[in-house]
Parts: C-alpha cells; sequence; structure tokens
C-alpha cells in the first residue's frame, strides 16, 4: 500500500530546514546550512531538499503534499499595520522592506514552486499548501512527544502575528488557546539585549545564557520598571520607547542605551562585568515571566504535561526551572525548537489535523534520537578519505569504543563522526566533539586551540542515562541536551567561594568534572541510553569502565562560525584546521600526527564570527 509522503519547509527568515514524514513517520529532517556551510542560512533549502531525496530515494513526484510553515499574506499584514502605526517613524525601514515583499516574499507560493520546478520541472502547485508559524512550532512539539494530552507553551521573536501562544494538544488535535502578538515579544526582548551586549541576534542568545552566570542580576528591577510591564498571569507588555526593531534597522535605541547609561558594545570588544550584570539581569527577567505564564497555565487547565517549542525554548537553564520546580508532572522539548522545526511541525500538522489521521503515541518519543540527517556508507568513506589524501587505519566495531575511550583518558581531544548527522542545534553523539572531562585544562583548551571562539563558554556532558542522578541534581532524562542541572554537592571540591566573577574563573577547578561545570556548579545535560544512539553509549560505557567517570564533555563538531559538519570531508578539514588530536569517522580513525603536513591548513578564519 502507498505511503502518503510530506514534505515539510521552513526557509526565508533564519534556519532554513526540510522535514520528510511518511504515514506520519519521521524519517528525514535537516538544516540547509549543513550542506552549504553558512550557518543560519536563510535561502531556500535546496542543497537540503537535495539530499532528502538522495537519502531516501524519493522523488518529487513521490510526494503528495508540501507544507510551507508559515503564512506570508498574514505577515505581510503584521508589517503593514506595524508600519501605520508607527508612521512617520520606520519609514526607511518600510521603504527597505517593501521592494523584497513586493517582488518575492508576497508571492511565496510562486517564489516556492519556481524553486521546486527546478528539482521538477512537472511539480504541480495544488500539492503546496501554508501552515501558520505557531501552529507548526507547537505541532513540532506536541505530535513526536510521549505525551496523549498536553499544554504547548510555544515563543519565539515572532510569527506571523503571534510572539507566544498557548495551545492544547489532544491526541490528532491542537487548539490554539491564547496568543501575545507583536511588538510585544520576550524572544525579540530577549535578542534586543543579545544586540545590547554585542552579540549577533539569532545566533548570539545562547552566548548571552552562558555569560550570566558570571554576573549579578542588579539591573533587573530597571528592566521590570521600564521596559516590560508583567501581569499577575505572566502575561506582558514592552515599552516600545525604548526599542528600534518594529520600526527602525537596530533592536535598541538611544533611551535603552541612556537607561543603562552605556552605549552598545562593539562586537568583539572586552567584555566588561557591565555585560555580566546585563546578561545575569535579563536572564532573571525572562525566567520570571516563562515560570509565572507557566504557573498560571497549569492552575487553569489542570494539564500535568508540557511541550516546549520556539526559539525561546532553547534556554535550556529556563528548562531546567521548569523541571526543578515541578510545575508539571513531565515536560518534553522539541530538539530542533527553532524555525528549523517548524519544516517538520507543518508537515505533522498537515498529517493529523487537516488529513485526520490517527496518532499512535510511544512510551519515550517520535524523533528517534533527533537523529534524521543524511548517513555515510563505509565503502563511501574509504573512497572520499583516499581522495583527501587521509592517513587512516580501519578498526572492528567491536574494538573501536575501548580503543578510542583509552585515547581520551590520555588526553586527546577526538572529532566523532558517527550515523546520521542530528537535527537541531545540538550535536548529541553523532557530529561530536569529545574529550574527558575530569582533565582540568580541556575547558581552556578546546575553547581556544580547537573551536577558536570565546573563554567564557561552557561545555556540556554527555552522561550515561543511569547515572544522571549520582552526578546531577536531575531526576529525569534529558536526550536531547535541554535541560541545565546543578552538580551534585558531593562532586564539588571543597574551598573558597569566589567573590570577584571575571571571566577567567572559568579555569577555577570547582568539581571532579571541571570540563563540564559551568562558573554556577551548573551543566547542560544530555542523557545517552542505547537505544537512541548505541555506539556513542558505548564508548561512554567504556570510559566509565577506565575512569569511573560517566560522562564525556561533548561540543558541537566545528569551530565559531561554522555550522556542524555534515560530511566526511567537512570533518576532515575541520579537523586538518584544528588542534583536534584524532578523527573518527564511522570505523575509520585518523591521528593528526600521522597526518601529511602539507594538509595542514588555516581554518580559524573561513568561517564569518557569529
Amino acid at each position: 500500500m502507498k505511503k502518503t509522503k510530506i514534505l515539510g519547509i521552513s526557509a526565508f527568515y533564519h534556519d532554513s530546514a526540510v522535514a520528510l514524514i511518511e504515514d506520519g513517520k519521521i524519517v528525514y529532517a535537516s538544516q540547509e546550512e549543513r550542506f552549504s556551510r553558512i550557518k543560519h542560512d536563510s535561502k531556500f533549502p535546496k542543497l537540503a531538499l537535495k539530499n532528502l531525496l538522495d537519502f531516501t530515494k524519493t522523488e518529487m513526484k513521490h510526494i503528495d503534499y508540501i507544507i510551507f510553515f508559515e503564512k506570508p499574506f498574514l505577515k505581510f499584514e503584521r508589517l503593514l499595520e506595524t508600519y501605520l502605526d508607527f508612521a512617520p517613524r520606520g519609514i526607511l525601514q518600510f521603504l527597505s522592506a517593501m521592494p523584497i515583499w513586493l517582488k518575492q516574499k508576497l508571492y511565496m507560493k510562486r517564489e516556492i514552486s519556481i524553486e521546486l520546478k527546478k528539482i521538477d520541472p512537472a511539480f504541480n502547485e495544488n500539492k503546496l499548501f501554508f501552515s501558520e508559524h505557531h501552529l507548526s512550532h507547537a505541532a513540532s512539539a506536541f505530535f513526536p512527544s510521549p505525551f496523549k494530552r498536553s499544554i504547548i507553551f510555544s515563543a519565539d521573536g515572532v510569527g506571523e502575528w503571534s510572539t507566544t501562544s498557548v495551545a492544547i494538544g489532544e491526541m490528532n488535535t491542537i487548539k490554539i488557546q491564547k496568543e501575545i502578538n507583536f511588538p510585544h515579544s520576550l524572544g525579540l526582548l530577549y535578542s534586543a539585549f543579545t544586540y545590547y551586549i554585542g552579540f549577533k541576534v539569532n545566533s548570539g542568545e545562547y552566548k548571552l545564557m552562558g555569560l550570566a552566570p558570571y554576573g549579578k542580576p542588579i539591573y533587573k528591577d530597571i528592566i521590570e520598571k521600564n521596559l516590560i510591564d508583567i501581569k499577575s498571569d505572566g502575561s506582558f507588555r514592552l515599552n516600545q520607547k525604548y526599542f528600534d526593531y518594529s520600526t527602525g534597522f537596530k533592536m535598541v535605541n538611544r533611551k535603552f542605551n541612556n537607561l543603562f547609561k552605556k552605549p552598545v558594545r562593539k562586537p568583539e570588544s572586552q567584555i566588561e562585568k557591565f555585560h555580566m550584570d546585563i546578561a545575569a539581569s535579563i536572564q532573571k527577567v525572562t525566567e520570571k515571566v516563562v515560570l509565572k505564564l507557566l504557573k498560571s497555565l497549569k492552575n487553569q487547565y489542570r494539564i500535568n504535561n508540557l511541550c516546549l517549542a520556539g526559539g525561546v525554548a532553547l534556554n535550556c537553564v529556563i528548562n531546567g526551572l521548569i523541571q526543578k520546580e515541578k510545575i508539571f508532572d513531565k515536560i518534553w522539548i522539541q530538539p530542533a525548537s527553532g524555525d528549523a522545526g517548524g519544516s517538520l511541525g507543518a508537515a505533522l500538522a498537515f498529517w493529523y489535523i487537516h488529513l485526520k489521521k490517527t496518532r499512535v503515541v510511544k512510551r519515550n518519543d517520535n524523533m528517534q534520537g533527533s537523529l534524521l540527517g543524511p548517513k555515510f556508507q563505509e565503502k563511501e568513506i574509504k573512497i572520499k578519505l583516499d581522495k583527501l589524501g587521509a592517513v587512516y587505519t580501519q578498526v572492528k566495531n567491536k574494538l573501536l569504543a575501548k580503543k578510542i575511550a583509552k585515547k581520551i583518558l590520555r588526553g586527546n581531544a577526538v572529532g566523532w563522526f558517527q550515523g546520521r548527522m542530528e537535527f537541531g542545534p545540538r550535536a548529541l553523539g553523532c557530529r561530536s566533539i569529545i574529550a574527558d572531562p575530569t582533565n582540568k585544562f580541556m575547558q581552556k583548551q578546546l575553547n581556544l586551540k580547537i573551536k577558536f571562539r570565546e573563554s567564557f563558554r561552557p561545555f556540556a556532558p554527555s552522561v550515561l542515562e543511569s547515572e544522571i542522578s549520582k552526578w546531577f541534581e536531575l531526576d529525569c532524562s534529558s536526550p536531547y541536551m535541554l535541560l541545565v542541572s546543578k552538580v551534585r554537592s558531593n562532586k564539588l571540591l571543597k574551598g573558597k567561594k569566589i567573590k570577584n566573577l571575571n571571566l577567567n574563573i572559568i579555569n577555577y577547578i570547582r568539581s571532579k568534572v571541571p570540563g563540564i561545570t559551568h562558573v554556577d556548579d551548573s551543566a547542560r545535560i544530555q542523557s545517552v541510553n542505547k537505544k537512541n544512539n548505541p555506539i556513542f553509549y558505548e564508548l561512554i560505557k567504556e570510559f566509565f569502565k577506565l575512569s569511573g567517570t560517566p560522562m564525556l564533555i561533548n561540543t558541537s563538531f566545528n569551530i565559531r562560525g561554522e555550522p556542524i559538519v555534515c560530511t566526511p570531508e567537512d570533518a576532515f578539514n575541520c579537523f586538518m584546521g584544528t588542534n583536534l588530536d584524532i578523527l573518527v569517522i564511522e570505523n575509520f580513525i585518523l591521528e593528526k600526527k600521522q597526518q601529511k603536513k602539507s594538509l595542514i591548513h588555516n581554518y580559524k578564519d573561513k568561517f564569518k564570527l557569529d
């Protein structure tokens, strides 16, 4: 019997992506950036789509429906109304934005059809449909979740109109209950502060989150008094006098700068105590809003499950607090919570809601560990490595974990390339750089000599699921690295409290696993089990046997500004351009000292800084 194939597409803002489902089962999902090598690539995902078709052995004519993740006409309506509301302010932005809207974005069906006809000249436009932005987010979270019924909370910058939405999911239905609309946006508020302290919007928000523990929230009251009016139920309004994102080309204006008595920090300039305190303050305000909102929703709807999606759901510190405070019995977070996940949500929404198909709920979830991208076969890898001039050894799968675990314990940093590529922003043990978390020098080495990034950035542990509660104050699994929790007190080292916080204190040894312990004694945890990623599980298990530590440092396989590696060629280029010691691609092992020196190249400046 023929399976119904539905293609989901997100594009034209940031993190373009494609996803394919067959009779409701997710068979493929990936972001365009992995193939184009342009981080957060917003263009039509033609390369990702080509890989999808090749990998799944699908032709365009076999796809029954194609769903775009949002409705351009509604977004255009929002832009027009915003310009009219703020007129004459914003006239320059209006004049800048209108040509591209009138030429391209307003006629999105035509533009998408043009791109699809490049792949299949016989493409039928009648197959193309449009979802709503926040419905796509909600569907991406609820339908793969292990819940029959759940509150769905989505928060991001802005979709068409909505910036924050609440929905109730029940089996194969989703009903939007409440929305907060533009220009009042928690995501844009956080991005405004990201911009203010010199990080890139839609990219540097996670840096802001990582910087926050270095500071004290001394500006929290100023923010709440002037910038955001938080209601008793957690709903909010932003004071537009201080922001420029509605009418200008910047996130904040002069009044915002004057409020904090400092100008916008120039990118790459020195980070001061002020910036740390600002980061800590906006993080606390954001936490307050989200927790208030969720407590109010729990009291109103009396539903024990929560699903999270949208860019704000990638704030794993907030997610950890939701889990810690036990507002809900269970929470589930879409691993590709941003716009990339909208491609998947759009396809799932069409299958369950529009086509009214029966939903089967699995005990864990239906995301398959979010390992949904391409995979490369042994024969193909060997051909690629030979062509690159690589020197390698090949070992049997049974010996791989033991051999690499020993090398990690000896202080080697390893590029780890296995199986299907992850969907979403986190490397989950398939396109990862891994190392020993007990090594007191490893955090600095990885940041400065391998990742070429800011020294204050923390690293995550990948932990055997059965051992999590022994090492962290977390009593549930965290398969997608989306929960932050404290290291248990018996794993911390006793010493003097640090009074003067600065970026150098990241190198202060505060626990038995200094490589993953942030300055506030926390860690962003990934739990690993045998079912979702058996090879990575075996590696951690072998390292546990050797060291007594059931975890590894896990960071994405890339350098600053670079998308996570996708192909063996990407992995080799990163390996030869950094101070990585070892590269493992499936069962091929490459050691840096054995490679031709002529293949070593300057990699640090290859990608635009994020």
